[in-house]
């Protein structure tokens, strides 16, 4: 007979004793505590992106700065991310993405209560005046015109994310 392992329990143990133990050392530089932070309580960043390529490269460029990236390519795949319960901290969207354009599902989810605080950022290759002012007025944080700058990307992302 085997017993369903709940790891709860186990992920606070740990938590505390990491904790415990950098506090010991004699010195903890400001990044080493930073990235061990980090470490233990990732930032979810959920892309929305039709493309398969750019949503990889998305998702590696992320990564690489230690964010947990959830991927859809619409709006299909997004409401199966939506029925796990999934938190997150952060969206990125194109808007050019297939039956609901991006300005239609950020309407929806700014208008939504669990959904309306998340700090959206939409990332396309469209970028007309009207584009820009579309963007402002469903609430989007920033708007990004593709190809994109990575730095910028991650600066934009960092700033959202951890206000300073």
């Amino acid at each position: 007979m085997s017993k369903k392992f709940v790891t709860g329990d186990l992920i606070k143990k740990i938590e505390k004793l990491t904790k415990q133990r950098m506090a010991e050392q004699p010195i903890v530089s400001l990044d080493q505590f930073r990235e061990a932070h980090k470490k233990m309580n990732p930032k979810n960043i959920l892309v929305i992106e039709d493309d398969e390529t750019q949503r990889q490269s998305l998702k590696r460029i992320l990564d690489s700065d230690g964010y947990q990236v959830l991927l859809a390519a619409d709006s299909a795949e997004l409401t199966a991310l939506l029925d796990k319960d999934q938190d997150f901290h952060l969206i990125i969207m194109d808007i050019g993405l297939p039956w609901i354009n991006g300005f239609e599902l950020a309407q929806m989810m700014k208008s939504h209560p669990d959904l309306n605080k998340i700090p959206l950022v939409f990332l396309s290759g469209q970028a007309t005046d009207e584009d820009f002012a579309k963007a402002r007025e469903v609430g989007a944080a920033d708007y990004i015109k593709k190809p994109f700058d990575v730095e910028k990307l991650k600066s934009i992302v960092a700033g959202l994310l951890n206000p300073k």
